[in-house]
């Protein structure tokens, strides 16, 4: 780094304002680093703990290289971001991470798995496809056949863009677009390992850890660390998210999620370049949590250590289905009486059905104890709306 980090002029540019930016900061205000958010929400989860807030279009190539200019280093919070922009900002000298390369190829679903097939990366077998017409006419010729799962190129988040797809009446439903289809794969396991990488190329993986889905919604209700798998099938999935964010070259966090499938093959699913979802159980349970790590690496800081300190579970707090409005979130108290639960409250002043509002980590010394308060912990709680819609 050109200059000091801490307590000093330095300032780090954040695109996005969300509640992984909202965590990324409790850790710049311990090392007392001077940040900016960029965001098109005025009341963004962020705007309460950066020292600079402004309102933009994280699409807009203007706005984001108007934010960026007096910034050291830039970095993203979500993948949806103008990466035109900060190509063009580190044309310029900008230090912008993850470099704007990785992330034009996780952007888009087709690219990534091209990816994996060039890398020669283990990944479920796929097929691009344009449109819709194009996807009828391959199930026609049964080059595709039913069921597979469907996944929007672009714009996929949180659930959004994947489906199951099991007949032709489902077909009739999806968007008209640009789309991969996969192989449905039979697997045992849906893991998730967190990689760190400086720009000196030091590299730390994170312990495995596994991942329970909601099974309408796509989005993980629990995350159990560590992965209920043997140790020879730990070290190969730590080994194989290593070999993809060296291949990638991503300077950062590359969350990788993988399916292990019945026979112990590891398939990687997709990527990505930020903390994530599955990695917010290391803020309790691992000696450097995951945001810690990733302002590590951007700023080619020694990386932390990343062993448990126990087992845990996560608990993902989702708006309630037919709730929107200002959010409630019941029965708090009895969380709180709970030895090992912390509650992690975003700070988004809407809620909506399957909307991440917050998290609650269950930290204890035995992973099927910790999973069982895990599921006591999803029961008491809920996220409302004051006037139910």
């Amino acid at each position: 780094m050109d200059k000091p980090i801490f307590s000093s002029d330095f300032k780090l540019a954040i695109v996005g304002g969300g509640q992984l930016g909202k965590m990324m900061l409790y850790e710049t205000r311990k090392w007392d680093i001077y940040t900016k958010v960029l965001d098109p929400n005025p009341e963004a989860p962020c705007k309460i703990a950066c020292n600079e807030f402004v309102q933009g279009d994280l699409q807009n190539y203007q706005d984001v290289m108007d934010f960026c200019q007096d910034a050291d280093v830039i970095t993203i919070e979500i993948e949806a971001v103008n990466v035109a922009a900060l190509s063009d900002l580190k044309e310029q000298g900008k230090k912008v991470y993850p470099q704007p390369e990785c992330l034009r190829i996780i952007q888009n679903k087709i690219s990534q798995k091209e990816f994996y097939k060039a890398q020669q990366l283990p990944t479920a077998d796929f097929t691009a496809l344009v449109s819709k017409k194009e996807l009828s006419a391959a199930l026609e010729k049964q080059t595709i056949n039913f069921p597979f799962v469907w996944k929007s190129a672009t714009g996929g988040y949180d659930g959004r863009g994947v489906q199951v797809v099991k007949n032709q009446q489902q077909i009739e439903e999806l968007p008209d677009q640009s789309c991969l289809v996969e192989d449905l794969i039979d697997f045992s396991h849906e893991l998730s390992v967190i990689v760190a990488r400086n720009e000196s190329g030091e590299i730390r993986s994170y312990p495995v850890v596994e991942m329970e889905f909601h099974p309408t919604a796509n989005q993980v209700e629990f995350v159990i660390t560590p992965a209920r798998i043997d140790q020879n099938l730990q070290s190969k999935t730590k080994k194989l998210a290593e070999e993809v964010a060296q291949k990638m070259g991503i300077i950062g966090l590359l969350a990788v999620e993988l399916f292990l499938t019945k026979d112990h093959q590891l398939l990687i699913n997709e990527v990505a370049p930020r903390p994530h979802n599955s990695g917010h159980v290391s803020i309790e349970a691992n000696y450097t949590n995951q945001f810690e790590q990733y302002l590590r690496a951007i700023l080619n800081l020694p990386l932390g250590a990343t062993e448990l300190k126990t087992a845990a579970v996560m608990v993902n707090l989702v708006g309630a289905e037919n709730h929107r409005g200002l959010p409630v979130y019941q029965n708090m108290d009895q969380l709180l009486q709970m030895p090992g639960v912390t509650p992690h409250i975003y700070g988004k002043k809407q809620t909506r059905p399957f909307r991440k509002m917050g998290h609650v980590n269950i930290i204890d010394t035995d992973v099927n104890k910790a999973r069982e308060k895990a599921k006591e912990v999803k029961s008491k709680i809920r996220v409302i709306s004051h006037d139910k819609s």
